[in-house]
């Protein structure tokens, strides 16, 4: 990939629209400067500081906003969610804020919902492994084994 040689205020307009457009991590900003244009780390760390200052980056709301986006629109659970908010680099602290904004009604129900969904999907006419399939489905798009078990044994 060719990387662009701009001027650092240049770097940070364009690098302030991209971020205006949709929330972005620390970590994608790093990446997208070190990918994109010909600058130095120091200069990478004073836009990062600059677009921090002026509140186009928020490591918080990052959170927030991606961890109610995938539980809502992909349906993840936390353990997924958690992961990939750890693929971005982001503190411990803001993933337990992001995920406190996951109502614990909302995410059982949500389960319930996948899980019947499925059911209705899987062909497999042995009980055992029938829920274990719906066990294993759940827990790959991050949802809690003990949730998960739970559920499954109110199902039955």
């Amino acid at each position: 990939m060719n990387r662009k040689v701009v001027s650092l205020k240049e770097a940070l307009q364009k690098t302030a629209s991209w971020c205006a457009y949709q929330e972005r991590s620390q970590y994608e900003v790093r990446k997208k400067l070190q990918e994109t244009y010909v600058l130095e780390g120091e200069e990478i760390e004073w836009i990062i500081a600059e677009l921090i200052t002026q509140g186009y980056i928020n490591e918080e709301r990052f959170a927030k906003t991606f961890a109610g986006g995938k539980f809502r629109i992909k349906k993840w659970g936390k353990r997924k969610i958690r992961q990939a908010l750890q693929m971005h680099r982001i503190t411990e602290y803001c993933i337990k804020e992001a995920l406190k904004e996951i109502p614990d009604e909302d995410y059982e129900a949500t389960l319930r919902e996948l899980l019947t969904k499925k059911n209705k999907q899987i062909s497999e006419k042995n009980l055992l492994k029938r829920r274990y399939k719906l066990a294993q489905y759940a827990m790959g798009k991050g949802y809690e084994s003990d949730i998960v078990w739970d559920i499954l044994n109110e199902m039955v």
